[in-house]
């Protein structure tokens, strides 16, 4: 993980993110000490095929369904 200063962040702050959504995590330092950790998102989706969403055929002894997805639809 690349250490990055302060002053290092301020000046080339648009690089440092471009490398952040590309991936790389990085440490940023104020006063030679790590302060803060940046690391990219990942947007979650939840698609139809979803395991858990297959939960639908899973009942209990009142034959109702335990699964919250009730006419809910996903991409």
């Amino acid at each position: 993980m690349k250490l990055i200063s302060m002053l290092e962040f301020r000046k080339n702050a648009a690089k440092i993110i471009r490398w952040s959504k590309q991936g790389k995590r990085m440490i940023i330092t104020y006063r030679g000490r790590p302060a803060i950790r940046l690391e990219p998102i990942y947007e979650e989706r939840i698609y139809k095929n979803d395991s858990f969403l297959r939960l639908d055929g899973i009942v209990d002894g009142k034959k109702e369904n335990l699964s919250n997805n009730k006419g809910r639809t996903f991409p």
